[in-house]
C-alpha cells in the first residue's frame, strides 16, 4: 500500500521540477541546501544566461604563482540548481595549483596551453598522476585531495568543469598553516617540526 504512494509522490515531485527549465539564482536571498531561490522568469533576460568573466587572464603575481577564475554560482547565477559550473586555471612557469579539496563536487579539467602534471590521491592513498599536454583531460574524484602544476617553460593555461554549483574549495597549506590553530597542535598532528610549522605559518600568515 505504502509502496504505490512512495512511487506517485516521486513521479509528482519529479514531473514538478522537470516543469521547471531553469533557476537563475537570486542572490538578494539567503543560500538554501538546494540552491538559492530563483529570480522571477519574467524579469530575465538573454544576459541572464551569459557569463564573460573567463575571458580574462588572472593575476598570477602571488605565492602559487598562479589564479583561479570562478564562474561558480556566485559569479554565474544561471548555473544555479543545474549540477554545473566552470573556471578558469592560470598557472605562470613555475606555479602551482597546491594539494586542495572540492568537497561537493568532481572536477574535469581540460588543457588548453602549456604543460601540467596534475595528480589526485584516492581514499586508500593511491596516487594517480599524469603530464597533460594540450587537449588532454582529465578527472579529478569529488572530495580527494588533487593538484596541478606548471611542469613546462610557458604559461599554462586550462578550463575546468564542476558536477555542482558550489563545488567548494579547501587548499591544505592555508588550512593547516594560514589560520590560528597552535603550533603545538600542528606539529602534533602533522609530524612536522616546529620550527617548520612556524615558518609555514609565518610565510602564509598564520598565527599560533
Amino acid at each position: 500500500m505504502y509502496l504505490p504512494i512512495l512511487i506517485l509522490f516521486s513521479l509528482l515531485s519529479s514531473s514538478y521540477a522537470s516543469v521547471n527549465d531553469f533557476c537563475v539564482a537570486d542572490l538578494k536571498l539567503s543560500d538554501t541546501p538546494s540552491g538559492y531561490p530563483c529570480k522571477k522568469a519574467a524579469s530575465l533576460t538573454e544576459k541572464d544566461f551569459v557569463y564573460s568573466g573567463l575571458g580574462v587572464a588572472g593575476n598570477t603575481s602571488n605565492i602559487i604563482k598562479a589564479a583561479v577564475t570562478p564562474a561558480f554560482v556566485a559569479q554565474f547565477p544561471a548555473v544555479n540548481g543545474l549540477g554545473i559550473s566552470l573556471g578558469r586555471l592560470d598557472i605562470a612557469t613555475g606555479g602551482v595549483i597546491p594539494m586542495h579539496t572540492h568537497p561537493g563536487a568532481s572536477e574535469v579539467l581540460v588543457n588548453i596551453q602549456g604543460t601540467i602534471l596534475a595528480g589526485f590521491i584516492s581514499s586508500a592513498n593511491k596516487v594517480y598522476y599524469k603530464t597533460l599536454n594540450k587537449g588532454d583531460i582529465m578527472v579529478f574524484p569529488q572530495g580527494l585531495l588533487h593538484f596541478q602544476i606548471n611542469s613546462g617553460k610557458g604559461p599554462v593555461l586550462a578550463f575546468v568543469s564542476f558536477s555542482s554549483a558550489s563545488p567548494g574549495l579547501q587548499i591544505t597549506d592555508f588550512a593547516l598553516f594560514a589560520n590560528d590553530l597552535p603550533t603545538e597542535l600542528v606539529t602534533k598532528t602533522t609530524f612536522l617540526d616546529p620550527a617548520v610549522v612556524k615558518a609555514l605559518k609565518k610565510v602564509l600568515g598564520g598565527t599560533g
